[in-house]
């Protein structure tokens, strides 16, 4: 979050909060009856604990203002109380069966929002339910003049777009509903692979779609077997093997899939589901605008785009951006050694090197 925000919290959040009425409270109990019975749910960005006390037990609330949990504290003298940033959750994977987030995803800026929520996936055990309220509209900035405390920093959602990042995230959204000036997504955590994405991209990796083992190993490519961090080690493109948020922040690789359903097989997609997958990943080059695109596997390529494509750059662009296609790095691949995917590789980051 921003450190500007937390601080206006710090000093003025008690104020703020004795004018503030808990009004979602039907909300909140009713997200409570979708945790399964004594999982530990957490409330992110619990402020003064207005919802607290109706999200059901155990319950752990996570606030970046400690002005904010000494309040909580005296409220609520049972619940698990962590100082932390909902872009950098303090928790093991898989620590939670349920997240209630109640206007406080609006202070993460929105090109960070997309790795905030895969933080928040990383967190969450599959099927874990969601229940997240933002600000609707179209602003973004410090001078909201809606604003009674002033300074902080919102960021508001319209539902098309919201949806997308959720989706990208490794939620399957149930609903996603303007409620006055609040935009409310309801869901839950799927067993796949959140996108690994933000500003800055040099190259945005898509693969076809997670295996099961990746999903459960919260990383593409994940399995023994599978060459693309070898060969992404040997070409230079990351430093840390099986390591998405690294590669992300330290070396501008982002990840995403083509289509989010994890499958044994690609030969279990469908054509439609290639052409869906990538209408979604062009909108997200739109928006984040990454230098190039590397598809990792000829065969999904061909189903979505061109089913003459060959291996190397493509002649179409993709959201505006170059399109570099390479073969599958799956060790049942016999066709391509691992000098072949890390020049390919190399391929891939001299385009988006050499992309303006």
């Amino acid at each position: 979050m921003e450190r500007s925000t937390v601080d206006l919290y710090e000093t003025k959040g008690l104020d703020w909060a004795a004018r503030r009425r808990p009004v979602r409270q039907a909300h909140a109990r009713s997200f409570a009856k979708r945790v399964q019975a004594g999982a530990l749910r957490i409330d992110l960005g619990c402020g003064a604990g207005r919802y607290l006390g109706d999200l059901g037990e155990p319950v752990l609330g996570l606030d970046a203002a400690a002005t904010m949990l000494t309040e909580c504290r005296e409220l609520f003298p049972r619940a698990h109380l962590v100082r932390g940033d909902l872009e950098a959750l303090p928790f093991g994977r898989r620590r939670f069966a349920g997240a209630w987030a109640n206007m406080s995803y609006l202070h993460v800026p929105s090109l960070r929002l997309p790795l905030a929520l895969a933080d928040l996936h990383r967190v969450l055990g599959a099927d874990a339910p969601i229940d997240v309220q933002l600000l609707h509209g179209d602003y973004e900035g410090s001078a909201l003049p809606a604003d009674d405390v002033g300074g902080r920093f919102f960021a508001s959602w319209r539902p098309d777009a919201l949806m997308d990042v959720f989706t990208g995230a490794g939620f399957e959204i149930h609903a996603c509903q303007v409620e006055e000036e609040v935009v409310r997504v309801r869901g839950v955590r799927l067993r796949t692979l959140a996108d690994t994405v933000g500003p800055g991209m040099s190259l945005l990796v898509v693969g076809l779609n997670p295996s099961f083992y990746a999903a459960d190993a919260g990383v593409g490519f994940a399995r023994p077997g599978n060459r693309f961090w070898p060969a992404a080690l040997r070409a230079g493109l990351v430093s840390r093997d099986r390591d998405a948020f690294h590669a992300l922040r330290h070396h501008g690789m982002g990840m995403t899939d083509l289509v989010k359903r994890p499958s044994t097989g690609a030969n279990e997609l469908t054509r439609d589901e290639y052409a869906v997958g990538m209408r979604r990943v062009e909108g997200l080059v739109r928006w984040l605008e990454p230098r190039a695109l590397c598809m990792v596997g000829l065969a999904g390529y061909r189903a979505a785009v061109d089913r003459h494509a060959e291996p190397g750059l493509q002649p179409i662009l993709s959201g505006g951006r170059p399109v570099y296609v390479m073969p599958s790095t799956s060790g049942a691949n016999a066709h391509a050694s691992i000098d072949d995917l890390v020049t390919h590789l190399r391929a891939a980051w001299s385009v988006a090197a050499t992309s303006s």
